[in-house]
């Protein structure tokens, strides 16, 4: 056990826990703002850099995808299929990493319309409302959007394009050409019930498929049409991702 002349001793060799510096004057508060200014654009554009990586990937599958399928008139479509499922899940990954950017371009975007703005053109009535709002941020971090709402934003911005492109490219592929054992054999659709039993997919039929992708699609006009007004950063100006 040790002895009370121990305790004293080790309590000495520790070193006392400083207490934290805050600014005290003017410029010490403007260097700080200015390395915190820094340090949160760093973070958002990490997740900017990681939202592009996402996009150049979907734009990778997209195209690999529609050169395996459309090089041959016996490439089965089913491939474009497999595509859009591809591109929905880097959509889900992309809404993710999404929020996360916002989270911190938020923040930057505070800094920026209340701070440093009001030093290059000072307006009236701007209250120091805002630095107590980017406090409690701090101390209680939350997503500003939903999900939905991250994926309808990356819809507009690029995925509607990649799911239009890869359903003209199945339309195609389905409506036009029937497949047949060899190219020699493929000829052009010329009624319903053909364009059925093409797009079916193995044991799948024909018009299951075409309800999918029916429903996919309903889902992404509506998810991209569905805009909020006002909201968020959105109500500042139209520079955004």
């Amino acid at each position: 056990m040790p002895t009370t002349s121990d305790q004293r001793t080790v309590s000495v060799l520790k070193p006392a826990i400083a207490p934290p510096v805050f600014p005290s004057t003017g410029t010490e508060f403007i260097n700080v703002m200015a390395h915190y200014h820094r340090a949160e654009i760093a973070r958002m554009a990490g997740w900017r850099d990681r939202i592009d990586r996402t996009s150049n990937w979907a734009i990778t599958v997209v195209a690999a995808m529609l050169s395996v399928s459309l090089s041959t008139p016996t490439a089965h479509h089913g491939v474009l299929l497999f595509a859009m499922v591809l591109i929905l899940l880097l959509l889900v990954i992309e809404a993710r990493r999404y929020r996360f950017f916002d989270v911190y371009r938020n923040r930057v975007r505070l800094m920026e319309r209340n701070y440093y703005a009001q030093i290059f053109s000072p307006e009236d009535g701007t209250t120091d409302d805002w630095i107590h709002r980017l406090g409690d941020d701090l101390r209680r971090p939350v997503f500003l959007i939903s999900l939905n709402q991250a994926i309808s934003r990356r819809l507009r911005r690029n995925y509607c394009w990649m799911f239009l492109i890869l359903l003209l490219a199945w339309l195609v592929k389905t409506t036009f050409i029937r497949m047949q054992e060899n190219a020699v054999e493929a000829h052009i659709v010329t009624s319903v019930g053909e364009w059925m039993r093409n797009a079916a997919v193995g044991p799948v039929p024909g018009w299951a498929v075409l309800v999918a992708v029916a429903i996919l699609y309903g889902w992404i006009l509506y998810a991209s049409l569905r805009q909020p007004l006002g909201e968020g950063e959105l109500a500042f100006g139209n520079v955004h991702v």
